[in-house]
């Protein structure tokens, strides 16, 4: 199999020398946001830290303060509407985007000439790992509203010379006769959306199976990463997934390779940590911490990302040195639930439910019925097949959690579909509904 890199001397570096490289990178822009940042200075000053050449190793580096996001949200309560998280002046920032509020108040965000250039930077990584490139045509069915989604994706589509075909006010329908009629090499969307697509694509008689489309590049949920969600993707489409993470505040870090074993975290551009969730201290599974390294105009140091993953160290078969995240994103460590004393992530609801081909689409509220906890599973299925369907299920939801769950049927059709991240499971019991 042919591997392709943006950077093959950095993607395969030994870790002595891209823990070097990391090195030199953050210093650099410690130097310029010690001169210009507010949030920065006003933190890192009360840290302790004198100069960007008091962090000697990355042990050094790994003494700065975390960062949080509701931080950074009161920070632009405070001075609105941009925040103080700015290295420069306002007149050299070009690009403005905000996160999609799904876990809260959203942050705007701003870029620069250069962090703009350095997210593309960023998406050709991934495209290269996915083997996108010159003349590939790379079809993006997405709205271009404020969230930042896929635009740095249309900009990583340049980098790499490739076609990009925006599929923006048009609706599912126009979206799948674009991409066939324009005979679109690769997709860019959200796994739920992969799905929702092949699910028009069946009502209207068109064929994915035959299109052109080799590869889909999916985002926003860790649907790419679920084995069942991301072998519904594949048999629906006759063509292959390949997980991405990232976030609006943080930038694009996570792409899977060709030998699709994990999502590798781009070393190159960020400095990776994982915490243990109860003790903070370094370890292979718990909340992923991310420095970004070329986006000074508004950066992010020892962010925590709210997201639980589970470290890969081993050698990859792509020769990239980069550590992977085996499974993607887990979950967030604010999405897990617990039900009746077993802790459950929405991943793994989706993993067992995407088992079951029948079922169209699927939702969870979980509430308190007499002070325990219960859990209902609407799932969309065929009339005709519903009880069936029900029961296979049910059974294997408590096959695989030890917990019977109420599961319910419900017509095609009436569950919500997801253009950008899906909301599926829903807690009833903070808001007593």
């Amino acid at each position: 199999m042919e591997y392709h890199f943006e950077s093959r001397k950095i993607e395969t570096a030994e870790r002595d020398a891209l823990e070097a490289h990391q090195l030199d990178r953050v210093r650099v822009m410690l130097r310029q946001v010690l001169e210009g940042n507010p949030f920065y200075i006003r933190k890192l000053r009360a840290a302790g830290l004198g100069s960007a050449e008091d962090i000697r190793t990355l042990a050094d580096f790994r003494q700065l303060p975390f960062t949080a996001k509701p931080e950074l949200v009161d920070d632009q309560i405070l001075t609105p509407p941009f925040g103080t998280n700015l290295t420069f002046p306002l007149n050299q920032y070009i690009r403005l985007h905000q996160t999609s509020g799904t876990t809260g108040k959203p942050l705007r965000w701003l870029d620069t000439k250069e962090s703009w250039a350095w997210w593309a930077r960023a998406w050709a990584t991934i495209f290269r790992a996915a083997n996108v490139g010159a003349g590939d045509r790379i079809f993006f069915p997405f709205s271009f509203g404020p969230f930042i989604g896929f635009w740095a994706g249309w900009a990583g589509a340049e980098q790499v010379r490739a076609m990009a075909i925006s599929g923006g006010g048009q609706n599912s329908e126009q979206r799948l006769k674009t991409l066939i009629e324009l005979n679109a090499d690769v997709v860019c969307c959200t796994p739920s959306y992969a799905l929702h697509l092949a699910e028009i694509a069946a009502q209207h008689n068109i064929d994915l199976r035959r299109s052109r489309v080799r590869a889909l590049i999916v985002a926003g949920e860790p649907g790419g990463s679920i084995p069942a969600t991301r072998a519904s993707i594949e048999d629906a489409w006759s063509a292959r997934v390949f997980d991405h993470t990232g976030a609006t505040e943080v930038g694009a870090h996570g792409f899977t390779c060709m030998a699709q074993a994990g999502v590798h975290l781009n070393e190159g551009e960020f400095i990776v940590e994982v915490l243990d969730s109860n003790t903070d201290q370094p370890a292979d599974t718990g909340e992923l911490v991310l420095t970004n390294l070329g986006r000074v105009g508004s950066p992010v140091i020892r962010y925590r990302t709210g997201d639980v993953v589970r470290l890969n160290r081993a050698p990859c078969e792509c020769t990239r040195t980069f550590v992977r995240m085996d499974g993607g994103v887990i979950g967030r460590a604010d999405d897990m639930i617990t039900v009746r004393g077993v802790n459950i992530f929405p991943s793994a609801l989706e993993n067992i439910l995407r088992r079951h081909r029948e079922v169209l689409e699927f939702a969870a509220d979980v509430f308190s019925v007499d002070q325990l906890d219960e859990l209902e599973i609407r799932i969309e299925v065929p009339s005709d097949d519903a009880s069936r369907v029900v029961e296979s299920v049910t059974r294997d939801l408590y096959d695989s959690l030890g917990l019977r769950l109420r599961v319910t049927p419900v017509s095609p059709g009436e569950l919500p579909r997801y253009e950008l991240k899906a909301r599926r499971l829903h807690d009833r019991r903070k808001t007593r509904l």
